[in-house]
């Protein structure tokens, strides 16, 4: 794997998913269905996903895509054979994406032994992209300007963002017993995207998210110097049984916390 030729031309795919994402955002109007799971879907969902399947196939057709819209037609006995394959949201947050509030993104991570090792998150509504391979240092471009990215060691009052969708129950004791704190809420997995460019101390997730949710941001805080890490503290990794649904998750800066305690 060409890492490094890989990554330009995944944050073009993901740039370009965006702009067909626009397109239905800035329509008169889109309907909304719902998928078996209650989950809604958009024209802009799948529009997203077709563009990123077929690029993927064109720029890597040895790797196969497991996408959120295409995860059901994929069975554990197939894709547990896969060493290496694109993991893709074609539109994270969907919800805040048909409420028009700008906070969605497309992500495109490329998984390799269970690890993600590419990652690009890409928020067209804000015209901003993160973007990392292993090694290679993260870095975000924003209205056309790209510059590295850090983690920072926590701070006092502690940065904490949470959902704006999705209310996790055990947020409250674990926000209880942190300490003095500050709480933000945003959609999409962008809340990880805060904690790797250093505006944010950390971003707890009690509650349920697929793999597609989480991939891309990982690796970007990995090499930003952050944690992203499951809530016993242990590593993230994906393709590793048949359920998709990640394990509630903590995201934190430079400075390793067993954030656990607090649970």
């Amino acid at each position: 794997m060409d890492l490094a030729n890989l990554l330009p031309a995944t944050v073009r795919i993901a740039q370009e998913a965006g702009e067909k994402i626009m397109a239905v955002y800035n329509s008169a109007d889109f309907s909304v269905e719902h998928k078996h799971d209650d989950s809604p879907l958009t024209a802009a969902d799948m529009a997203s996903h077709h563009h990123i399947v077929a690029a993927l196939g064109e720029l890597s057709p040895q790797f196969p895509v497991l996408s959120e819209e295409n995860a059901g037609e994929l069975a554990f006995e197939e894709r547990k054979q896969w060493s290496t394959y694109w993991l893709v949201d074609p539109l994270d947050g969907t919800r805040e994406f048909i409420k028009r509030n700008g906070e969605f993104s497309v992500l495109i991570a490329l998984v390799h032994d269970s690890i993600p090792v590419l990652g690009v998150v890409h928020a067209p509504a804000l015209n901003e992209t993160w973007f990392a391979h292993q090694g290679g240092g993260a870095f975000k471009q924003s209205h056309g300007e790209t510059f590295p990215i850090t983690t920072r060691a926590t701070a006092t009052p502690l940065k904490v963002v949470g959902s704006k969708s999705h209310r996790d129950p055990t947020m409250p004791v674990f926000l209880e017993k942190i300490g003095a704190y500050e709480y933000t809420v945003m959609g999409s997995i962008l809340k990880a995207c805060l904690v790797a460019e250093g505006t944010a101390d950390i971003y707890p997730r009690l509650g349920l998210t697929s793999e597609w949710d989480t991939a891309a941001a990982q690796i970007v805080v990995e090499e930003a110097g952050g944690h992203f890490t499951r809530t016993d503290m242990q590593p993230m990794r994906y393709n590793t049984k048949e359920s998709l649904l990640n394990p509630h998750f903590f995201v934190f800066g430079s400075d390793y916390h067993d954030w656990s305690t607090y649970l």
